[in-house]
């Protein structure tokens, strides 16, 4: 059994994609409650620690796991890259949250660790932040590869750019390339039931069968349709969305109806033959973003977005919508996650076989 720390887990979206490459979840941490909880009721295996890792304390916690960890997994935020001069990043207290992470690493000494971060990691100061990181880990012994990888080229149904530092202790191991089939957005969600504003319910049966492959790959070991569930907007945001026809945004709406919004996308419908945008916490807005379903006048649903970031039917979102939303919403897609899983499995399979031909 190969097993695996969660630090920073949210509602294990990491957790999930290495479950389903056969990995052992034996311990996680998520300060949310809500979002904790919603991780044990999809991860009950593994224990779950909801607590500020800030005031936990390594050894106490990590102790009876020393020397039985395989892999550490996560993604602690990461505040201080943006700064210009020289700096080096441990001397930002804002990266406490990295420091953390580092030492759980350094102390529990797993044969892999993999990092997953906002793109700029990489890029800012001209790379001069990711040179620290790759320093400090390599002061500890770990070969580093890094990439800013899109969930799109994965098989995962949206368009989500994230950095990526996977390492291995004494040895080197890449980062899996992205060559695998594309998915729509539609091919994502043209199954599910077509509701309108206010409609759905938390559980409900299915209504059609699965129409692509991706979505019966969804739908296995799952019997009922859960978190679909339409936001009941207001009439004059229902108005707005009746005057934006498919695959269409806010060029599409005369003047007395353009909303001032920061965000790209805003009164946009999802393109069905493209990729997702990035699902982010705010879905269930219009405004916020090209979150408007391809021809319904409404936002998608949790389990909508939940399918556009590859979680499977039976993975159920607990809460307030707001916390569901931010379990879809800050989660790496399993999809994406399970890639890197099955990476590191084949190097320990090839690892193993060659100790087991070394011994002949």
């Amino acid at each position: 059994m190969v097993n695996v720390v969660d630090l920073f887990s949210g509602v294990g979206g990491l957790s999930l994609g290495f479950r389903q490459a056969g990995f052992n979840i034996v311990i996680a941490n998520e300060i949310d409650s809500d979002i904790s909880r919603a991780y044990e009721m999809n991860h009950p295996e593994g224990k779950m620690i909801n607590e500020d890792i800030t005031k936990l304390e390594i050894e106490s916690v990590f102790s009876e796991y020393k020397g039985k960890i395989d892999v550490v997994i996560g993604g602690p935020p990461c505040q201080g890259f943006s700064q210009k001069g020289a700096r080096r990043i441990l001397d930002d207290e804002r990266n406490f949250l990295f420091k953390y992470y580092l030492k759980v690493v350094d102390y529990l000494r797993p044969k892999y660790f993999l990092m997953e971060n906002v793109p700029n990691l990489l890029t800012a100061n001209r790379g001069s932040f990711k040179q620290d990181i790759y320093h400090e880990f390599e002061n500890i012994g770990y070969q580093l590869d890094s990439a800013i990888l899109n969930a799109f080229d994965y098989g995962v149904p949206q368009t989500r750019r994230r950095a990526f530092i996977l390492g291995k202790l004494n040895g080197a191991i890449s980062l899996p390339l992205g060559f695998f089939d594309k998915v729509t957005a539609w091919d994502a969600i043209s199954d599910l039931a077509f509701l309108n504003s206010g409609e759905g319910s938390e559980e409900q049966d299915y209504l059609s069968p699965a129409l692509t492959p991706y979505q019966k790959k969804l739908r296995e070991r799952s019997v009922k349709l859960f978190n679909h569930v339409a936001t009941k907007h207001s009439n004059l945001a229902i108005e707005r969305m009746q005057l934006v026809p498919p695959e269409k945004g806010k060029e599409s709406l005369p003047k007395e109806h353009l909303t001032k919004s920061i965000y790209s996308g805003t009164w946009s419908r999802i393109v069905k033959s493209d990729p997702s945008v990035t699902i982010t916490t705010r879905f269930d807005t219009p405004s916020s973003g090209r979150f408007t379903h391809p021809y319904l006048h409404r936002a998608i649903t949790v389990r909508e977005a939940a399918r556009l970031q590859s979680f499977p039917d039976n993975f159920i979102f607990y809460g307030p919508k707001t916390s569901q939303m931010k379990q879809v919403g800050n989660a790496v897609p399993p999809l994406l996650a399970n890639r890197i899983a099955e990476t590191i499995k084949l190097d320990i399979i090839k690892n193993n076989e060659l100790i087991m031909v070394n011994k002949r």
